[in-house]
């Protein structure tokens, strides 16, 4: 397949027979290809660029010696975890430079099935904006969680045929497809000539070899810059990342300093909207890249071209003749804020704001309120972890700045570790089933705070203090959950104190950006007061329960040791 040719008005616009709709003169064009800039103008008909230098044209703007860049394309992510529905997020990413984006529904499809990922898709459609949709592989992400759909290979065709999809989203089931399983070969086969994402957190050597082999070809998880070269090295694309908690992009960056562009991008992967607000998007990792000692052309690379080149966005990437005419416009690249954005030809932000009305209003269906079905409240006594008789239990380990966890064995008496309880509440089948343990590292002194964002299956995700009243406030936060549809909520001596309702299938919210990260702000403020300083610590609470990251993690059926890819008890 091959970029689509531009409309007969727009090789006639090419020719010069024809005016063109814009013309954009007094730039200096990123060429990606050459990687150069060049003073020309850019005549832009029917949302493509028509060609380069003078044309008539029925409007014209001046850059006054602007630098002008094809729009970014972020290389993953999901938009559930933004907590924003369709056109908030590109309210949110367009005036950052973001114009396209290559999105896995996993996380509304572990919830809602295919009718989550149709929802996404179709108010996608509307946008000023390219979505790429990826074909959800893993729903669940491994037979340790309990969603409340699961996919099969027909399910991942069907995807890839009715919404276009881009290719198969991240294969984070790592252990089934290096020991050959037959559901994955055929999952990953039904990608045929598009992208298959990875997922293959720490891995390397000949389970890395086998990964490859059976057809996965990127991964945006490496732990370290000799593993991310590693994987460059035996041809695979790696992905730079910087979420609210994942933030390897600087670490791993050697490997593009050293070894050049060549199959690498940038991703946010999972970004909170506070974020998005403050920082920007992926303009935001181009500015981190070159503080670190990337050029300004190549970091500008792996943020449009080269993303665009993985997911076969063959009409994005750059702005040559027939390419979209997605623009990015720095007055200064010091920042890396666009003074105007345009999306196949049409201004949709100026100055770091939305143009009012270019995104039309797509609210979520109703369909996807009313998600979360537990069996019942747990009480205090069932989130009460029994009291291990030898007093040492493993805990699960966290980190600031990465999901990554350890295996820390702990004695639960010791009142100077930094120990809490831990729950996973099965809530789409009405189970009852509860897993409890116990974390470490995470910093909360009293009271609760609970989730139904809970990677990948989106269980109900409590911590409470260790002390007496650490249950009774993990029961209050969980009723407080079902009363406003899903979310976040901080409970201290049964009071709601700080809370973000999230009542799209208990993973997004129906407000605007501002509103949602404006309690997002409060929420963090809060929870500071409660002991914990981790960054994003909502963020980082929703991947404890993702069992396909190494070390330890927590579902409804208990504590599982990753490596080990089993459960495991938590007392010694």
């Amino acid at each position: 397949m091959s970029r689509p040719p531009a409309s007969l008005r727009a090789l006639a616009v090419a020719r010069g027979d024809e005016p063109a709709d814009l013309l954009v003169t007094g730039g200096r064009i990123l060429s990606p290809i050459t990687k150069e800039w060049i003073s020309t103008d850019l005549a832009i008909a029917d949302g493509v660029v028509a060609g380069w230098g003078k044309r008539e044209a029925h409007e014209t703007i001046d850059l006054g010696g602007a630098a002008v860049v094809a729009g970014f394309v972020d290389a993953h992510m999901h938009l559930e975890s933004t907590k924003l529905w369709v056109d908030e997020f590109v309210k949110g990413a367009l005036p950052c430079g973001t114009t396209a984006v290559a999105c896995d529904p996993h996380e509304i499809a572990n919830v809602c099935g295919l009718e989550g990922v149709a929802a996404v898709a179709e108010a996608a459609e509307k946008m000023p904006f390219t979505f790429g949709i990826a074909a959800s592989s893993c729903v669940p992400a491994s037979p340790f969680e309990s969603p409340g759909a699961a996919f099969s290979p027909a399910d991942v065709r069907y995807i890839i045929d009715e919404f276009n999809a881009i290719g198969v989203g991240e294969v984070m089931n790592y252990p089934a497809v290096i020991n050959g399983d037959p559901t994955f070969r055929e999952i990953i086969a039904a990608a045929g000539w598009r992208s298959v994402d990875g997922h293959a957190p720490g891995l390397r050597g000949p389970q890395l070899d086998a990964y490859l082999a059976a057809g996965v070809e990127s991964d945006h998880e490496p732990f370290e810059p000799d593993e991310a070269h590693e994987k460059r090295q035996k041809g695979m694309w790696v992905f730079l990342r910087y979420g609210s908690t994942c933030r390897d992009l600087v670490e791993l960056l050697p490997t593009v300093l050293n070894h050049g562009t060549t199959r690498a991008a940038m991703c946010t992967d999972d970004r909170e909207p506070n974020q998005i607000r403050t920082i920007g998007h992926i303009n935001h990792c181009i500015r981190l890249a070159v503080e670190a000692g990337l050029s300004e052309i190549d970091a500008l690379v792996l943020a449009s071209y080269n993303a665009a080149d993985f997911h076969n966005f063959f009409h994005l990437g750059q702005l040559g003749p027939g390419y979209q005419a997605d623009l990015v416009v720095f007055d200064t690249l010091a920042d890396f804020r666009p003074s105007a954005v345009y999306q196949k030809g049409r201004l949709v932000a100026r100055d770091g704001a939305i143009v009012p009305g270019v995104v039309p209003v797509s609210p979520a269906p109703a369909l996807f309120r009313d998600r979360i079905n537990m069996h019942h409240v747990p009480t205090a006594q069932e989130l009460t972890i029994e009291h291990p008789s030898s007093g040492r239990a493993v805990a699960i380990g966290v980190t600031e700045g990465t999901v990554r966890t350890h295996r820390v064995e702990v004695n639960v008496d010791d009142s100077n570790t930094d120990l809490a309880r831990i729950a996973v509440i099965e809530r789409h089948k009405k189970t009852g089933r509860i897993g409890l343990g116990y974390v470490h590292g995470f910093g909360l002194e009293r009271g609760a705070i609970a989730s139904s964002v809970c990677h990948d299956a989106h269980n109900i995700m409590v911590v409470g203090a260790r002390d007496a009243s650490g249950p009774a406030d993990m029961s209050a936060a969980v009723q407080r959950l079902t009363e406003i549809g899903g979310g976040q909520v901080l409970v201290h001596n049964g009071k709601v104190l700080a809370e973000v309702p999230l009542p799209v299938a208990g993973l997004m919210s129906d407000q605007s950006l501002e509103t949602v990260a404006d309690q997002l702000d409060n929420m963090e403020h809060v929870s500071q007061q409660f002991g914990i300083r981790i960054a994003a610590p909502f963020m980082l609470l929703s991947f404890l329960g993702l069992s396909v990251i190494p070390e330890l993690r927590i579902t409804d059926l208990g504590l599982i040791d990753v490596d080990k890819w089993s459960p495991i008890p938590v007392a010694l």
